[in-house]
Formats: structure tokens, sequence, C-alpha cells
């Protein structure tokens, strides 16, 4: 089993920035995709950045390109959002995913979840 507990929330104005950090629990962490989603009120959860388990590669939503980063320190077990120039509409609860080999953009195929961080962006 593989724990996550994402961290780093908070209440930013727009403009600014946060960086959210995932803790895995997984000796094997190396071995896991990571992705962050998110999901505000009333919407379904949306894909935001995933990155491969060496870190090589990484992929993001259109909405969020140019101002999110992800990385991952596999020695930390831990990956990162680093979020830039946020905006209202990033307000939302972020949530990091684990996956098993390769990552995808679809949340209905990761198998470990955490519980989630709340970012809210004040205009």
């Amino acid at each position: 089993q593989v724990q996550l507990v994402e961290s780093g929330g908070g209440l930013v104005q727009a403009g600014g920035s946060l960086r959210l950090s995932c803790l895995a629990s997984a000796r094997t962490f190396s071995s896991f995709a990571m992705g962050w989603f998110r999901q505000a009120p009333g919407k379904e959860r949306e894909f935001v950045a995933h990155i491969s388990w060496s870190g090589g590669t990484t992929y993001y939503a259109d909405s969020v390109k140019g101002r999110f980063t992800i990385s991952r320190d596999n020695a930390k077990n831990t990956v990162y959002l680093q979020m830039n120039s946020l905006k209202p509409e990033d307000m939302a609860v972020y949530y990091c995913a684990a996956r098993w080999t390769i990552a995808t953009m679809n949340p209905y195929e990761y198998d470990y979840w955490g519980q989630g961080t709340q970012v809210t962006v004040s205009s």
C-alpha cells in the first residue's frame, strides 16, 4: 500500500505562488508515475500535471502550462507542484496520485490518492 500526504496549500492573492508537496510512504516510490489533479466545488476532478517515475517526462494541462511545474525527488519520496501566477480559477482542492508504471491524464487510472490540500486564490 502507498500512502500519500499533500501539504503546502493555503490562501494566496491572484498572481502569487504556492508550492505543493506530496510525501509518499512507498519504498518503491521511484517506480510510480505521479500526477496532480484538482477539484473545484461542483466540478469533476481534473488533470493538472503528471511526471514519469524518473522525472524525465512531464505533461501539463493547457490551463496551467507555463505557470505550474511538476517535479520529484525520489530520494525524499516527494513530488512537488510549483504554482506561479495563480488565478482565481486555480482555486480547488489539489490531490496527488500515484500510478504503477506509466503516467496518464485519466484520474481513474491512478491507484493511490492523497487526502487533498486546499488552494484558495483571492482576486
